[in-house]
């Protein structure tokens, strides 16, 4: 049976309420998406002296709010969920989940829980390295099998590639849609050409200050109305896809 040697006693999941940060326990079946999706982190935010893990705060488009996470391995999955357009909502440390497995009482705080257009996924962040660690593994192993009772997906996510993660983080900077008139936005859009190299798309509108238009040209990137190859380090002439 592997993972899956649970005895009788539920599943529970327990996670804080964003208004009053009271604990609710719930079997784990039997907590909605809805509310799980408003919760807290579970855990509080901590800074100390010779931690060896950066954490921090990130201000997420996707939310509108500020996320944490604490390591930069968390910020870079997090930067990855707010640049994906099919993710909706997301929290950092959503929950916690306890199941008797093999004997123990098991305890779990995943990292991450997406919301969208694919459903809700659990996702965990690790270290490749740490992957064959047989405690991690086992870990993995037990909470993959909850989630996915549920319908939902598990993730576990390592390092990303080294140029996308570069060209994602450069494009963060363009993320705050409050900074960008739609009317203006609206302008660009309609001026860049499919196929046009990004140092063409920054000169599209040479009557408005480029600094200006480039902002927006990246400001769409972000948002995805327009498409680059992100494997490849973004330059003047890195070739734009527009949304059909």
């Amino acid at each position: 049976m592997g993972y899956h040697e649970r005895q009788p006693s539920p599943v529970t999941v327990s996670y804080r309420r964003s208004d009053d940060l009271s604990e609710v326990t719930r079997e784990w079946p039997a907590a909605g998406i809805d509310e799980l999706a408003a919760a807290v982190p579970w855990r509080s935010f901590r800074w100390y002296r010779g931690q060896k893990h950066y954490s921090g705060t990130y201000w997420s488009s996707t939310v509108g709010g500020h996320v944490t996470y604490e390591s930069r391995l968390e910020l870079s999955r997090l930067l990855f969920a707010d640049f994906d357009a099919g993710v909706r909502h997301l929290v950092a440390q959503p929950f916690l989940l306890r199941a008797h497995v093999k004997g123990k009482l098991r305890k779990h705080i995943p990292d991450y829980l997406l919301i969208g257009d694919s459903g809700p996924v659990v996702v965990d962040v690790k270290p490749a390295r740490r992957l064959a660690d047989p405690k991690v593994a086992f870990t993995f192993g037990w909470t993959r099998e909850l989630v996915e009772e549920r319908g939902w997906r598990f993730e576990v996510a390592t390092e990303p590639p080294a140029v996308e993660l570069g060209n994602v983080r450069f494009l963060a900077g363009y993320r705050r849609q409050r900074l960008f008139s739609p009317d203006f936005l609206g302008r660009v859009r309609a001026d860049v050409l499919d196929g046009a190299s990004l140092g063409d798309a920054f000169d599209c509108l040479p009557g408005e200050p480029r600094p200006h238009v480039k902002s927006a040209v990246l400001h769409l990137l972000w948002r995805q109305e327009l498409r680059a190859d992100l494997s490849q380090p973004i330059s003047r002439r890195t070739l734009l896809r527009r949304l059909p």
